[in-house]
C-alpha cells in the first residue's frame, strides 16, 4: 500500500493517524519511564462524558500474567510486548467517591451502574485508548488494540481482580516495533460518510465493493501467500452467521460486576 505521510498537510498529528497500523512484533527492549508517562498523560487528556473519568487502566508487568492473557487472546505476541494495559470501564472509584458523600450505592437512587453510564465509561476507555495509542505512534512506538483479551471476560475480570462497578474494555500492546506492515486497505469514504442522513439506497456504499474486495485480497496474499483470507465481504457475511458470538453474550457477566441493564 502507499505510504500516506506524504499529506497536502505539513501536520505531524495527520501523518501519525493516517499511517497507523498494527505492529504484532517487538523488539526486547523496555519503554523509557518519561515516554511511558508521556503516553500516559495523553491517555488522561482524552474527553470525559460529564467529566466522570470513568475509566482506568491496568498495567500488566508480570510475565507470568502476560502469559495467560496471551492465552486468552490465541495471541502469542501478546506476552511479548514490552507495554501491556488492560482499559477498563470504571465506575467503581466514582462510587466509592460517592459513597464518602453519604450515597448508598446499592440503593435505587444510585445512578452510575445504570446501562447509560456503563456505555458512556466505554466509550471514555476507547478514547483514552485511542490517545494512548496515537500517542505512542508518534514517540515511533508500534501499538496494537487488543479485542482478544475479551475472549474470556470471567477469567480476564478475575486474574485482574476488577472489582464491583468496573469492567475490561480492550487491551492495548506497545512496544518498539520490529517489523514495517504495509498499510491496511480502507473503503472509500463515501461508504461511511454521509451528508445530513444515512442513505436510503444500499448502493450508496455497495456499488464499489467489488473493487474493494479485490483490493483486500490483494492485501491479505502480499502479506501472507501460504494463509489465504476471504474478501472483505465474505469476512463480513462470515461474522453476520456466527453462531459462536451468542457465548460471547456479555449481559449476565457485565450485570454480576454491578451494573444494571435496566435502567
Amino acid at each position: 500500500m502507499t505510504d500516506t505521510s506524504a499529506t497536502p498537510f505539513e501536520n505531524e498529528t495527520i501523518k501519525t493517524l493516517l499511517n497507523r497500523r498494527s505492529i504484532r512484533k517487538f523488539k526486547p527492549e523496555a519503554i523509557d519511564p518519561e515516554i511511558v508517562a508521556a503516553i500516559e498523560e495523553a491517555a488522561q487528556r482524552a474527553p470525559s462524558s460529564q467529566y466522570l473519568n470513568d475509566w482506568s487502566a491496568i498495567r500488566v508487568k508480570s510475565q507470568e500474567l502476560k502469559k495467560t492473557i496471551a492465552k486468552i487472546g490465541h495471541q502469542p505476541y501478546i506476552a511479548e510486548a514490552p507495554l501491556l494495559y488492560i482499559f477498563i470501564a470504571d465506575e467503581h472509584r466514582n462510587a466509592a467517591i460517592a459513597r464518602r458523600k453519604g450515597v448508598d450505592v446499592h440503593s435505587d437512587e444510585f445512578t452510575l451502574n445504570s446501562n447509560y453510564r456503563f456505555v458512556q465509561a466505554q466509550n471514555d476507555a476507547v478514547l483514552a485508548l485511542h490517545a494512548m495509542e496515537t500517542a505512542a505512534n508518534g514517540l515511533g512506538l508500534g501499538c496494537v488494540v487488543l479485542g482478544s483479551v475479551l475472549n474470556d471476560q470471567a477469567e480476564l475480570i478475575k486474574l485482574l481482580h476488577l472489582p464491583e462497578f468496573t469492567y475490561p474494555i480492550l487491551g492495548l500492546a506497545i512496544g518498539k516495533p520490529d517489523q514495517a506492515p504495509a498499510l491496511k486497505p480502507r473503503m472509500d469514504r463515501s461508504a461511511q460518510f454521509f451528508d445530513d442522513a444515512y442513505p436510503a439506497d444500499d448502493s450508496e456504499f455497495t456499488d464499489g465493493l467489488d473493487a474493494f474486495d479485490d483490493t483486500v485480497h490483494r492485501y491479505y496474499d502480499l502479506r501472507n501467500t501460504e494463509r489465504p483470507v476471504d474478501a472483505f465481504s465474505d469476512q463480513i457475511t462470515k461474522n453476520a452467521t456466527d453462531p459462536g458470538v451468542f457465548s460471547r453474550n456479555a449481559k449476565t457477566l457485565v450485570e454480576s460486576q454491578g451494573f444494571r441493564y435496566d435502567r
